[in-house]
């Protein structure tokens, strides 16, 4: 069998195109320009290439960008108080703290500190439990951006079987929520999950969001599943084998190529979605 493959880059671009677009609008008709706020603690230098690519994401559409600095040194109340003033300023839309932070930090206070009408990356408990719940909030763009990709190639998880192999709070957890919203049944499984091959054998969407390099198998799957790795490893490496899982599915998102873009498309997506709401409010 020969993969189709998830080609989560295209997509990207298209939707990007679009955001463009919906941007121009923004500034031509309210003099808005559409502003996301970075915040990266320490000098982690995976983290602070990540917050430049993303920074040059939003320059690619016209979204204004702001990057907030702050010192390994930083301590929780100074972030707070970052975070707070980011909250209470009327230019800035959304707001990403660049994970990780500093130890010494308490990141889930920090996270949860940010506004939900801001919480573009969604990283808060409540924009989690809005989502479990069907009710509206930025969904973690991970997860959006799989969600869109089924979307694109019309791949429908309702009445599947779907297996989630992770449950990270931004990723693996709210996949399965947003999975079980359009009506598949799912299975999160874990490192003490017991007989994992046996699971991941019944089903139809595999999603591997596990952080181990070539975790997924080949031999695991399904004939004909879907499989979407939204592992991202040094060496662009993902969470399955791709070589011998390309072999079995009929679909599967490439790693790099797959999933990461659609991340980083979802973030640009959520700000101008949220600047367009607070301009319909005034």
């Amino acid at each position: 069998m020969q993969s189709v493959l998830l080609d989560g880059k295209k997509l990207s671009i298209k939707i990007k195109q679009e955001l463009k677009q919906r941007v121009q609008y923004l500034q031509s008709k309210y003099n808005k320009k559409p502003t996301l706020a970075t915040i990266l603690v320490g000098n982690n230098p995976a983290s602070e290439t990540y917050v430049n690519m993303k920074v040059k994401s939003c320059q690619e559409i016209g979204l204004g960008s702001i990057k907030i600095h702050l010192p390994e040194t930083t301590t929780t109340k100074e972030l707070l108080k970052e975070i707070q003033n980011l909250n209470l300023d009327q230019n800035i839309d959304g707001i990403l703290l660049q994970h990780p932070v500093p130890k010494h930090i308490n990141e889930r206070e920090c996270f949860d500190a940010i506004q939900i009408e801001k919480d573009v990356d969604g990283v808060t408990t409540l924009g989690f439990g809005k989502i479990s719940f069907g009710l509206e909030a930025y969904p973690s763009c991970t997860p959006a951006g799989i969600m869109k990709l089924l979307e694109e190639y019309s791949l429908d998880v309702s009445g599947k079987h779907s297996v989630v192999i992770g449950r990270s709070p931004i990723l693996g957890k709210p996949l399965s929520m947003l999975l079980l919203q359009k009506n598949s049944t799912v299975t999160i499984c874990h490192s003490k999950t017991q007989n994992l091959p046996e699971i991941v054998k019944q089903a139809d969407f595999v999603f591997a969001c596990c952080g181990i390099p070539k975790f997924v198998k080949g031999d695991w799957l399904k004939k004909g599943c879907v499989l979407i790795d939204a592992g991202y490893n040094p060496g662009n490496i993902g969470d399955a084998d791709f070589e011998s899982c390309k072999e079995v599915c009929s679909y599967i998102t490439p790693v790099p190529g797959g999933v990461g873009p659609m991340t980083i498309a979802m973030l640009l997506s959520h700000t101008v979605i949220a600047a367009e709401k607070k301009l319909n409010q005034i």
